[in-house]
């Protein structure tokens, strides 16, 4: 009797890895910016064959890697492919995953309205870990086109993010992008937890003094489903329980804790 094959996504090739221990290895190579390691581990990935899903996963981490090791060539045809997944997919994450690995290929203006498509479309999903790429993506751009203070307000929005998530790996890159703007980025500690970060004062300010969630992405140049994801972290903080009580636990001082 043929004994009967585990399926692709399981079998664990020569090196023992498997389609999963090589998405693991490229999702962690490129946070800790070992571009060349996270490229070599997304090839051996798309060696096995691949549904939709797996396509969605490995080829950003492909572009990504690819275009940060200087190999635009390689980058733009698996950009090629992601597109074909992602156009038949149709949803705001697959959609925002293909304008941000666009931007990661792209120049200029049209780079920069790929990044805030990206931020927009994973703005509207749950796929926090995906937004928060987005936001370091587009803060490291921003200082390499040396606006250094759009730059760091993207850069603390991602590494909040990160370390809300618990995704240590990508904080510390956002925090060695926020030190080449010039900011320290804090870690988080147990005396300071419930204390609010820069991002989240004034978040808090601008909601206590009445903007919309949608104003106050607008001023800080980030999303509005991302201003609710700190709100949601600000109140536990505070010791409230709604946006009403903010005028209470935040009076009004001149100068804000934080600013850009």
């Amino acid at each position: 009797m043929t004994p009967v094959r585990r399926s692709s996504e399981a079998e664990d090739g020569a090196d023992g890895l498997g389609l999963i221990g090589h998405c693991r290895m490229a999702l962690l190579n490129n946070g800790l910016g070992s571009y060349s390691r996270a490229l070599a581990a997304t090839e051996r990935a798309c060696e096995y064959p691949q549904e939709l899903g797996f396509l969605t996963i490995v080829l950003p981490e492909l572009i990504e890697a690819a275009s940060r090791s200087g190999e635009s060539e390689r980058a733009t045809q698996a950009l090629k492919r992601l597109v074909e997944a992602t156009d038949a997919c149709g949803t705001d994450w697959s959609l925002g995953i293909k304008a941000r690995s666009s931007a990661l290929v792209s120049h200029g203006g049209v780079a920069e309205s790929f990044y805030r498509e990206a931020i927009t479309r994973l703005g509207r999903t749950i796929a926090r870990v995906d937004l928060a790429r987005a936001h370091l993506l587009y803060g490291e751009w921003l200082r390499r086109e040396n606006r250094r203070v759009e730059g760091r307000a993207e850069l603390r929005t991602a590494h909040e993010m990160f370390l809300g998530i618990g995704s240590e790996v990508f904080a510390e890159r956002a925090g060695r992008e926020l030190l080449a703007t010039g900011e320290t980025a804090r870690k988080r500690t147990v005396d300071t937890r419930f204390e609010l970060t820069a991002q989240e004062e004034q978040v808090a300010r601008l909601a206590r003094d009445g903007c919309t969630n949608s104003e106050i992405g607008r001023e800080l140049f980030i999303s509005a489903r991302t201003v609710e994801w700190h709100l949601h972290k600000v109140y536990p903080k505070l010791g409230i329980r709604s946006r009403r009580e903010l005028r209470f636990s935040l009076p009004d001082r001149e100068n804000l804790v934080a600013s850009v």
